[in-house]
């Protein structure tokens, strides 16, 4: 199925995308399933049952054209966010434009990092201040949402962990993220004020899914186009490390629990830092106003807008007043 979070009004809803575009509001049938997708995920084995069967014979007053309501995030607040570093090309082609060899650790075991799962967005306008668009990037990526509860996952339990997936665009302010990494902590306020998820979250049952030793792979074209542009081009299927490796590692020594994200990392070619690199682009950045689309094969299109907002500047607030203990002259 493909579930959304949509806006009816000042109501937020769950639903259902059936085949020929319309939604099945979950909240108007009979039985209501008035909840949320985190709730959903929870009791999947409840309740996705009864939707279902209400995909089979939907109720007509329960089917809603999609241009009356607005889509949010399939799961606008996850428990937590990571994301990961899958993809060889992206990496290696990010570093050799850095002048840098490959790191050999890439291949010993997969990595990922925290974000912020409380700044989450769907499709539509994306809000950026004055310092995220220095030099502001897409990132395209996909992502899995868990299902299952995880400590010291086998391959095999992290696969069957697995809810279902759906598209990621981990946007970066690679200007702020740049100076911050020099700091060695990893990116923060260049990753964190914004991460689009979307349109749908598509459970692992409507996906054809290769089983693999490694864990399950999706074979789905990527690609990203801005303003109407196509500028990245990849295959989920290139991942070097597998989601259920992802989660293996993520799981060690910890408890993991349903309706987390988790994303792939970069597809090759899928950012305008690695595609500057490569002289494929010309020191492209996005703008305000530029419109970004996402699409993967089975995941649906992620589209959006890039908008400034008003804010006070950072170099003004912070960096100009420098740390306490510092002399200055």
């Amino acid at each position: 199925m493909k579930l959304v979070t949509f806006l009816q009004g000042q109501a937020e809803k769950i639903g259902v995308v059936l085949g020929d575009g319309r939604i099945l509001d979950a909240a108007a049938t009979e039985p209501r399933l008035a909840v949320d997708m985190l709730t959903l995920i929870r009791c999947q084995d409840e309740l996705l049952p009864l939707l279902r069967a209400l995909v089979t014979a939907p109720p007509v007053g329960a089917l809603l054209d999609p241009a009356t309501v607005r889509l949010l995030a399939p799961i606008p607040r996850p428990l937590s966010m990571r994301d990961g570093y899958a993809f060889r090309q992206h990496v290696s082609t990010a570093r050799r434009n850095r002048g840098l060899e490959m790191i050999p650790e890439f291949d010993h075991f997969p990595v990922t990092y925290f974000t912020n799962h409380l700044a989450v967005t769907g499709p539509g306008d994306v809000p950026v201040q004055t310092q995220h668009l220095n030099r502001l990037d897409y990132e395209l990526e996909l992502a899995v949402v868990t299902g299952r509860p995880l400590r010291n996952a086998s391959l095999e339990e992290a696969d069957a962990a697995i809810f279902g997936y759906l598209i990621m665009n981990d946007w970066s302010a690679r200007h702020l993220q740049m100076e911050e990494m020099k700091l060695s902590l990893g990116p923060c306020k260049g990753k964190d004020f914004a991460t689009s998820l979307g349109p749908w979250l598509v459970t692992k049952d409507e996906l054809e899914l290769e089983h693999t030793p490694q864990g399950e792979v999706l074979h789905a074209t990527m690609t990203c186009e801005v303003n109407g542009q196509l500028l990245s081009s990849g295959n989920a299927d290139s991942m070097n490390w597998t989601f259920a490796q992802i989660l293996q590692r993520s799981s060690y020594g910890i408890q993991m629990h349903p309706g987390e994200v988790i994303g792939s990392g970069t597809v090759g070619t899928g950012c305008l830092l690695e595609l500057n690199g490569s002289k494929v682009t010309d020191n492209l950045w996005l703008k305000e106003g530029d419109e970004v689309v996402m699409a993967i094969a089975d995941l649906g299109r992620l589209v959006n807008r890039v908008v400034r907002v008003q804010g006070p500047d950072l170099d003004d607030s912070l960096v100009s007043a420098g740390p306490r203990g510092v002399d200055h002259r």
